[in-house]
């Protein structure tokens, strides 16, 4: 019973806003909470909520319906277990959508038993006659997380390096590992378990220190000259870590926690950083060796393609007349009304420069396949002539990997903020409009797996749509209809009636005329496009690594897995 409410504790926190336990002194030594009102709100969300809680010898149960609580009913039992069992149902008169996603679900429990090494976690659905559930519960902890991220990946050294200290109040985990042949840098990061997607504080302290002792190690050792200083992007190329930090009083920037602002956090993590990695590297040799090898070969080629980048970036910018000469060009100037379609091939893009409006539609035709840039250093995928020319029609300032201000990592002015992105890019819409048939579906993933890899900021700002032409032209008599699923097709083919139905199925663009293109995919008012997101970088991270990358059994693994899922073959 709660001293002050005179109710049922457990019903003051289901029912009372700010009640949180991160406000009883002493309840939680760390909470991602900052008021104290999540399952209060879950509570007023849901059109019926239940509690059972097992202590001291009883059974507590409540039921509140819509948020108002019923009476209480207590009990006792036998037995020396104990534990709380939440059921509840979202209210469909406030959610239009109330399907749990398995997969997200199962994606945050797993994250949060790599998180709190020893936790056990048990997932089961219930909802289909045939039950599946996992258990989740990892005694390397970060460690295992790192193995788990890196999967179908070649790793540089193993196991990962990792190490975990305490200091004022505030605990630090890391684990890092570096893989071969991959030249992105995924850097995830926690605080009190909530995963902070824009760094922070204690992100800026990890990566300073890594720096630092890198650094530290190569002159120490005769790998670094003594004028040579290896830079924050070339230490990180390739690099997988995962920074999980536990802060009494965490100060997040903005209510989505996605940024810590602890000012002392920084010190902290750094401190711990240098101790801790400075141990594993003096304990490893050939692995520190192999950093720093990997960071000097990043550091030429990254200068390499920064002057390529610059050369073309001054060329773009003393005349528009350098634009690509395949690039049919809108003639409107304000890139927020501006179009841009990347098309497969000369023959559609013919269709589609014949089509389109030329006020505010640009078309930029591409010769086949793409360099898959998964299995691409910077300087080759900036050599690719296709990927150049599409890099100068869209804006080379968006492409990411070339900045850093030679003292470790970015400045702030290089950092791309939606205004320098908006600034830089030539069109605000960038079209994918590729064939309906494995090539084109091929040529579609290799163009995400380019801008996921170097100008995600472009896919975070929604600035990237896939066009969605018609599969199929249903004709009888006068009468015609386009479908764009095999489902549509078919019941249109009923509504017409099936005798004389006349259904052609379109495999390339090229096999429309710039009227039906325009019509059915280009024309802002009757057409259907998808805009592409990003909803978790981690998952998004795992399946480009398994679909683009070099190691062929993750990827037959994932094939056989999903092979059930697939609704439209090609063969």
């Amino acid at each position: 019973m709660h001293k002050e409410a005179k109710k049922p504790a457990a019903e003051v926190v289901l029912t009372t806003l700010h009640a949180g336990g991160k406000f009883g002194q002493g309840s939680y030594k760390v909470s991602g909470g900052l008021h104290g009102v999540g399952v209060s709100c879950v509570n007023a969300l849901s059109e019926w909520m239940d509690v059972t809680i097992k202590r001291d010898g009883k059974i507590y149960k409540q039921s509140f319906k819509r948020g108002i609580a019923a009476k209480p009913e207590i009990s006792s039992y036998k037995g020396e277990d104990t534990g709380t069992l939440i059921t509840f149902e979202a209210d469909p008169e406030i959610f239009t959508e109330l399907v749990y996603e398995y997969d997200t679900v199962k994606h945050r429990l797993q994250e949060l038993a790599f998180l709190n090494k020893g936790l056990k976690i048990v997932l089961i659905d219930e909802r289909e006659k045939e039950k599946k559930g996992e258990t989740f519960e990892f005694e390397g902890g970060v460690v295992e997380f790192i193995e788990h991220l890196n999967r179908g990946k070649e790793a540089l050294y193993r196991p990962a390096a990792a190490f975990s200290a305490e200091k004022e109040n505030v605990f630090v985990e890391v684990g890092l590992q570096h893989c071969k042949d991959y030249y992105d840098e995924n850097v995830y990061s926690y605080v009190n378990c909530i995963r902070t997607k824009e760094g922070g504080t204690h992100v800026v302290g990890f990566k300073t220190a890594l720096t630092r002792v890198v650094n530290n190690y190569g002159h120490k050792n005769g790998l670094l000259k003594e004028n040579e200083t290896i830079q924050g992007e070339d230490v990180r190329e390739g690099l997988t870590a995962v920074i999980n930090a536990r802060v009494p009083n965490p100060q997040f920037e903005g209510q989505t926690k996605t940024k810590l602002g602890n000012g002392e956090v920084k010190g902290i993590v750094d401190s711990v950083v240098m101790d801790g990695l400075s141990t594993y590297l003096d304990k490893n040799p050939s692995a520190a060796r192999g950093m720093i090898e990997k960071s000097i070969l990043a550091y030429r080629v990254r200068m390499a393609a920064r002057k390529a980048q610059e050369l073309e970036r001054k060329k773009s910018a003393l005349d528009t007349a350098m634009l690509p000469g395949k690039l049919a060009d809108c003639t409107e100037s304000a890139a927020a009304k501006c179009e841009l379609f990347i098309v497969e091939g000369d023959s559609a893009g013919g269709s589609a420069k014949q089509g389109r409006d030329r006020r505010f539609q640009a078309i930029l035709p591409l010769r086949g396949k793409i360099l898959n840039v998964e299995k691409a250093r910077l300087d080759k995928i900036l050599a690719n002539n296709e990927i150049r020319t599409m890099i100068t029609a869209i804006g080379p300032g968006v492409i990411s990997g070339l900045k850093g201000n030679g003292n470790g990592d970015s400045n702030k002015e290089d950092e791309m903020t939606i205004e320098k992105l908006l600034k830089e890019l030539r069109y605000h819409k960038v079209i994918l409009m590729t064939d309906a048939d494995v090539d084109g579906s091929h040529i579609r993933t290799l163009l995400l797996t380019f801008f996921y890899r170097y100008a995600r900021e472009v896919i975070e700002n929604g600035n990237i749509y896939i066009a969605q032409p018609p599969l199929y032209l249903v004709r009888k008599g006068k009468n015609e209809k386009y479908a764009y699923s095999d489902g549509e097709m078919q019941k249109i083919a009923k509504e017409f009636g099936r005798d004389g139905v006349v259904i052609q199925r379109y495999k390339g663009l090229g096999e429309m005329n710039p009227d039906q293109l325009w019509n059915t995919t280009m024309n802002p008012e009757t057409r259907t496009m998808l805009q592409v997101t990003l909803e978790d970088a981690e998952v998004a991270d795992e399946i480009f690594t398994v679909l683009m990358g070099s190691e062929v059994e993750p990827r037959r693994e994932f094939i056989e897995k999903n092979a059930k899922e697939v609704k439209r073959l090609d063969i």
